[in-house]
């Protein structure tokens, strides 16, 4: 376990903005988290578990303690014919859990390829990418309550996971440590192709297997999106809207050629990208923030951008899709004041 004061955060968030913890707990063994909260009081303290921070955007210094299990390690917990049940912990690196899964012929994650971040993460935010979210495979998590200091091992079905959402985002935020995720992944893969591009991007390289599908979802995420290595971002900024019926068709009646997709409830989900580049922000920068030029649903730091900067062109993103189409976007990344 390491524990620092006024701890630097800037190399671990994804937008690569400068922010500064009063205090900052790693911890690399579950061992360590349950000594730590057996000795401490945190019944007043501001906290905040961090996982990749691929999905998070400082503002400003966080005056509070920074929890960060880094916990590895990957076991097989039991398999049949059919699936294959696997305990990940929350400090494995996401990508790789995925490249691991092709490898051994696991499927049900390989369309969520080459996203940035956690284990731990995923299940916090639900990712989801090219028809598949995590909740589609997720069967357990396991998680520390920080303030009873009990182990909790939860169902999928009790997460309520939703769009990018989980209540570990929501009403559960900041009471938990995830420690591990149990997936169900499939020993007889059902390849999803449906999203646009993909089937294309697949037949390209040949017959569709788990490599080859996760070659295709590789290929079209780096061709649009920028590597948070080299221009500081964290993936979608804003989720996609969903609109009831009679909105949808105003919005038809004056944009014919708005993107739309049919829900199951009978809503329909919308293009933030297409909004905000109809609105003419893809490739603007205000300062030293800016909108990417190949996809507009991705705000960046150009350089020395401060997360306020990043936080007030988003604002500015906003406002505008709000004027033009009478839609309200909200942000997928989580603001930390």
């Amino acid at each position: 376990m390491e524990s620092r004061s006024d701890f630097s955060l800037k190399a671990l968030n994804t937008f690569n903005v400068e922010a500064v913890a009063r205090r900052y707990v790693r911890f690399d063994e579950e061992k360590e988290i349950f000594e730590f909260l057996g000795r401490q009081s945190l019944e007043e303290e501001r906290l905040l578990v961090l996982g990749g921070g691929s999905n998070l955007l400082f503002v400003d210094d966080f005056d509070g303690t920074v929890l960060h299990p880094v916990l590895k390690g990957i076991d097989v917990l039991d398999a049949d014919k059919r699936h294959i049940r696997v305990r990940v912990m929350a400090g494995e690196n996401w990508d790789e859990l995925a490249a691991r899964a092709v490898a051994s012929g696991w499927g049900g994650i390989e369309n969520l390829s080459l996203i940035p971040g956690s284990v731990g993460a995923s299940a916090v935010q639900n990712i989801g990418a090219y028809g598949v979210e995590a909740k589609d495979v997720i069967d357990s998590v396991e998680a520390i309550d920080i303030h009873s200091r009990e182990k909790i091992v939860l169902p999928a079905e009790a997460c309520g996971f939703g769009y990018r959402n989980s209540l570990f985002k929501g009403r559960w935020a900041g009471r938990h440590i995830i420690t591990a995720v149990v997936f169900k992944l499939c020993r007889q893969p059902r390849f999803v192709l449906d999203y646009p591009g993909v089937r294309e991007q697949v037949d390209a390289l040949g017959t569709v297997t788990l490599d080859t599908l996760r070659q295709a979802i590789i290929a079209i995420r780096q061709a649009k999106l920028p590597d948070p290595a080299d221009l500081g971002n964290a993936g979608s900024f804003f989720k996609n809207p969903v609109v009831e019926l009679e909105p949808m068709h105003r919005l038809q009646a004056r944009f014919a050629d708005m993107p739309h997709y049919p829900q199951p409830d009978g809503r329909f989900k919308l293009s933030a990208g297409w909004m905000i580049d109809r609105c003419g922000w893809k490739g603007r920068r205000i300062g030293r923030a800016g909108v990417h030029d190949r996809q507009a649903l991705v705000l960046v730091n150009r350089g020395g951008a401060t997360g306020r900067e990043i936080l007030e062109l988003s604002e500015r993103v906003r406002r505008s899709v709000r004027e033009t189409f009478g839609v309200n976007l909200e942000r997928e990344v989580k603001v930390v004041p």
